[in-house]
């Protein structure tokens, strides 16, 4: 059964363009900071250009230079100009929280009154709502609590960014060591 709305008498704030509900959790400009800054935490404390940050973690360069402008001025990142000149973070990896970097660039709305609008609710919100705001405030306090650091030294068979740690250019990896026999 395919059903058809019109949508002009859904109110604005229900349409599906407009209602963050009806998107993804996370936008495309939070995937892209925590990338970024995933990447300049590998090189930390030293700098990389856009173009390299844009290589390493195939985010479209024009598009990176927004949110690296964005982060820059939520005080996460630092431009450096000159011959050495690039994008660095701003605190070690040990201090930035995934949080710091979420609400820099698109911060986690908190359910603080009924989405629909309607006024019996208010800020009593239904036992749906609810539910949906305490996983926000899960989200929140699992993000808070962990820093890019941890992100890093986490043991796992998968490398932040890349497919294999060897197509990546800011990783160092060790050589073999030759086996004693």
């Amino acid at each position: 059964m395919h059903v058809s709305y019109n949508w002009e008498n859904i109110p604005v704030g229900m349409r599906a363009s407009n209602n963050r509900f009806f998107r993804h959790m996370f936008s495309q400009t939070v995937e892209y900071a925590l990338r970024a800054v995933v990447q300049l935490a590998y090189k930390s404390p030293e700098a990389c250009t856009t173009e390299q940050i844009a290589e390493a973690t195939l985010v479209p360069k024009a598009y990176l230079s927004k949110v690296l402008q964005g982060l820059s001025r939520a005080g996460i990142v630092n431009s450096q100009r000159g011959i050495r000149g690039g994008m660095s973070l701003n605190r070690s990896p040990e201090e930035l929280t995934i949080l710091d970097v979420v609400n820099s660039v698109d911060p986690i709305q908190r359910i603080k009154q009924c989405p629909l609008g309607l006024k019996s609710h208010g800020a009593n919100l239904c036992p749906l709502h609810r539910r949906m705001d305490e996983s926000l405030a899960m989200v929140e306090k699992t993000f808070a609590s962990t820093t890019l650091a941890e992100i890093l030294a986490e043991p796992s068979s998968s490398t932040p960014l890349c497919e294999r740690a060897d197509q990546n250019p800011f990783i160092k990896l060790q050589a073999p060591q030759p086996q004693n026999d």
